[in-house]
């Protein structure tokens, strides 16, 4: 999942089995119930839609309104990480040779606009999904069917099987695939109503299952979360573990200036700043406010710098390869002012199966020897990141880098709203290199690969390959290790493939980081839970 200034992880190995959704911040709270909390985010998420976000932003706005079949608990760190039931009774029973998943949907549910939800409202959802080009449906490609649905949107996916009398729901793969679980948990397969049109929904989400559903947005400006008047009168009782949430009413408003969002939590104005405070304040706030109002969490992330790899320059090994010696971790751990640990390779600290190496150490002086043994015929590079603090200072120092190396630079500095958006559009001209974050979606090595190397994953629109990178034998690897449940054998091998993939150089990985929760004097710091996939949880929020 990406981030557009501040993002979530999950710590530690996912758990299969079905325990009950954690209630903290649901229940026993001293805090106060009810009032507005005002918000301000960096920038409007990617999507306000269940089946398109991919971004941490989107994420944590929607958890609470859009649940899925499977879900994870209102938790943090281990706890936060397992799989459990959503909307669904149970966790599936797997079959067929771990090919075959079947659930049984709650009965009773209904959207907020009163709409009963059905089993087949899964199927909608999975094929809204496909219809809209989701960054997310490489995850689902194993269904069968889905292959074909996905190339003619049309006639169905016939590996669900669906039945509204009974509320039963069969998946049936192509293969095994030892990550669905965790996937069946993520919101882009959350249920809709049937008939939700396929187009982006951002200006008019979706209606909500959960106990809080989004009743304005404005693309851009804003958004309003608000209580779900269903989930009190209906689904409250039927998934009873599931927090109800503290505050009334969630009002965002977008300020893209974070120094002005510090300022606005601080005279208690705003109530919470979902981005991390500016790398020329990070060390006042945090030294003023730790344990009252303000608090770091760490996350199991990886930044990186992309390359083209389909056209010159970055087409050439030799020349991906000097680009890893000439950029310095340690001089962007400085940009990140004590937010980001270096690191230079796919897989981060705290992934199952990373093994800590760096091919590429820094050396300038090699980098450009390398350069100039490659002599690229084409010298003119576009370099392209976002606007927000400090990722824009680390796509200026990338683009110094090149130039020392001797290319033509053009940096493209693009909204943080837009960002993944553009350069997503493999039509948008000039995609030649920039920068990324990425968070993970679940605790497994597969998300820090198949989303982002997989040939699969090149898309025309919502691309989550930048490098656009395209190797048969290692693509065969992923589905292969993907198929199979985690092991020590699995995290060797994927500890050997993200070696493999270095040798390769598609990026220049540079970090890892560190964000933060900072809120008002008013908000029990105390009790908000960050969960690792989804972020700060708007449950857990309460005034004192």
């Amino acid at each position: 999942m990406r981030k557009l200034s501040a993002v979530l992880a999950v710590v530690g190995l996912v758990a299969l089995t079905a325990l009950g959704l954690a209630s903290c911040g649901g229940s026993g709270s001293s805090g106060k119930e009810g009032g507005v909390l005002k918000a301000g985010y960096p920038g409007f998420p990617d999507y306000m839609d269940p089946q398109l976000s991919y971004t941490a932003e989107g994420w944590t706005a929607m958890w609470n309104s859009y649940i899925p079949l499977l879900t994870y608990p209102h938790a943090e760190g281990v706890e936060g990480s397992r799989v459990i039931p959503g909307l669904a009774e149970s966790m599936p029973k797997i079959s067929n040779g771990g090919k075959t998943y079947t659930l049984q949907l709650r009965k009773g549910l209904k959207y907020s606009d009163g709409t009963p939800v059905k089993a087949s409202d899964f199927t909608y959802a999975v094929e809204r999904l496909f219809k809209l080009n989701s960054g997310g449906l490489p995850f689902y490609t194993t269904i069968i069917g889905a292959e074909k649905f996905l190339e003619t949107k049309k006639g169905g996916i016939p590996g669900i099987e669906t039945n509204d009398d009974t509320g039963k729901i069969v998946i049936n793969l192509e293969g095994p695939r030892g990550t669905f679980t965790n996937e069946l948990g993520l919101m882009f397969v959350a249920p809709v109503p049937a008939g939700t049109p396929a187009k982006n929904l951002s200006a008019e989400p979706p209606p909500a299952t959960g106990p809080y559903v989004i009743t304005k947005s404005d693309p851009g400006r804003g958004f309003t979360i608000e209580r779900n008047p269903e989930w009190a009168k209906n689904n409250a009782k039927l998934i009873p573990d599931w927090p109800s949430g503290h505050i009334d009413k969630f009002d965002v408003t977008i300020n893209r200036n974070a120094s002005t969002q510090v300022n606005e939590v601080e005279q208690g104005k705003s109530d919470w700043m979902e981005g991390s405070p500016p790398a020329d304040r990070y060390a006042e706030v945090k030294s003023k406010y730790e344990g009252t109002q303000f608090r770091e969490e760490h996350t199991i992330s990886t930044y990186y710098f992309w390359m083209n790899t389909t056209k010159p320059p970055f087409d050439d090994l030799k020349v991906r390869q000097a680009v890893n010696y000439a950029v310095d971790t340690a001089a962007l751990e400085r940009i990140y002012a004590g937010q980001q640990a270096g690191t230079h390779q796919i897989l981060p600290p705290g992934i199952p199966g990373y093994r800590k190496f760096d091919l590429y150490p820094h050396d300038m002086a090699k980098a450009k020897k390398m350069i100039e043994e490659a002599n690229p015929s084409d010298r003119n590079i576009t370099v392209w990141t976002d606007n927000e603090s400090p990722n824009d200072e680390a796509g200026a120092y990338y683009e110094d880098v090149l130039k020392k190396l001797g290319f033509n630079t053009e940096l493209k500095v693009i909204n943080g709203d837009d960002y993944f958006t553009v350069i997503g559009n493999l039509s948008t001209p000039d995609l030649d290199t920039g920068w990324v974050d990425w968070f993970e979606d679940y605790p497994h090595p597969n998300d820090f690969f198949q989303p982002l190397l997989s040939g699969e994953s090149i898309l025309q629109t919502n691309n989550g390959n930048s490098a656009q990178l395209n190797v048969p034998r290692l693509n065969k690897k992923i589905a292969k290790l993907g198929a199979e449940q985690l092991g020590p054998k699995q995290e060797s091998e994927y500890a050997q493939m993200d070696r493999e993939y270095m040798e390769l150089a598609p990026w220049v990985p540079y970090g890892t980081r560190t964000l933060s929760t900072f809120v008002s004097s008013a908000v029990n710091l105390e009790n908000i839970i960050f969960n690792q996939t989804f972020g700060q949880d708007l449950t857990s929020f309460e005034f004192k």
